[in-house]
């Protein structure tokens, strides 16, 4: 069996590293490494992409990988409180640290606020008070950190100009 490619984002670094692991390496081998790797603290537990609960430790990473291989997210944090505004309404709900803002979207959108599939393809959220947008494949975990474990965002028009996207990154 080949090596397995883990794609991976940790609390409150929103960039996505990259490890492979041999077929033989269970997930509590993958956190051992990933914590000496980054110097992370103990407490830190794996989730897969947009999973709620963490990962098994002692399952082996090979199991879980897809065409691309793994997606997971080492957090301290559970859960992410989340907070999303929209046309003077806010709604809140508990996420896994790997539920991508993708996801979160739809949810508040699509679920919360009833628009259509179309109209909230042309939202966004936005961090509240910044006018960052993060990227739809980013982990809440990426953006929250320890102890607070905690995100507000707005959803918002995703601004165009001259049909280009704008405000996106």
């Amino acid at each position: 069996m080949k090596a397995t490619d883990v794609f991976y984002q940790l609390e409150g670094h929103p960039d996505i590293e990259h490890v492979q692991v041999g077929p033989e390496h269970t997930f509590a081998t993958l956190r051992a490494l990933l914590i000496e790797k980054h110097g992370l603290s103990t407490e830190v537990v794996i989730f897969l992409e947009d999973c709620e609960e963490p990962i098994d430790e002692i399952v082996l990473v090979c199991d879980y990988a897809g065409h691309a291989g793994v997606k997971a997210h080492l957090h301290r944090c559970r859960h992410v409180e989340v907070a999303v505004a929209f046309n003077g309404e806010t709604v809140h709900h508990r996420f896994g640290p790997a539920t991508t803002v993708a996801r979160v979207k739809h949810w508040a959108a699509v679920k919360k606020f009833n628009m259509t599939e179309a109209e909230a393809s042309e939202h966004v959220l936005q961090i509240s008070g910044t006018h960052e947008r993060p990227a739809p494949g980013t982990h809440l975990g990426a953006l929250a950190a320890c102890p607070a474990c905690r995100l507000s965002f707005d959803l918002v028009p995703d601004q165009r100009v001259n049909g280009s996207p704008g405000g996106h990154q």
